[in-house]
C-alpha cells in the first residue's frame, strides 16, 4: 500500500475513533439527563438504567451505521455502472464522429481531384 494511502487510511480511523468516542459520550449525557428526570431512582437503579440507555443508543448507531455503510457500497455500484456506460457511449461515439469525419474527408478528396 502507498504511503498516501496508509495516511489517509490511518486518518480515517482516527476520525472514525473520535467520531464514536463521541457519539459515546454524548449518549452517557443524554442517560443521565434522563435519570436526573427521574428522582425516585436509587443510585444503583440510575446506574442500570443509564447503563441500558448507553447499550441500546450503540446498538441503535451501529445499525444505522452499517446501513449507511452498505447503501454507500451499493450506490458505488451502481454508479461505476452508470459511469463505464456513459464511457462507453463517448467513445463510441468519438470513434463513430471520427470516422464520420475521415470518410467525408476521402470523400471529399476523391471527388476534388
Amino acid at each position: 500500500m502507498k504511503p498516501d494511502k496508509e495516511s489517509a487510511r490511518g486518518l480515517a480511523q482516527v476520525e472514525g475513533y473520535l467520531l464514536w468516542n463521541a457519539e459515546v459520550e454524548e449518549a452517557g449525557r443524554q442517560a443521565r439527563s434522563f435519570t436526573e428526570a427521574l428522582p425516585w431512582l436509587t443510585t444503583a437503579q440510575r446506574e442500570d438504567v443509564e447503563r441500558v440507555y448507553v447499550t441500546y443508543r450503540m446498538a441503535v448507531c451501529r445499525q444505522t451505521l452499517t446501513k449507511i455503510a452498505d447503501r454507500a457500497v451499493e450506490l458505488r455500484g451502481e454508479y461505476t455502472a452508470r459511469y463505464d456506460r456513459l464511457r462507453v457511449r463517448c467513445v463510441a461515439l468519438s470513434v463513430f464522429t471520427v470516422g464520420a469525419v475521415g470518410g467525408s474527408c476521402a470523400v471529399l478528396t476523391l471527388i476534388s481531384r
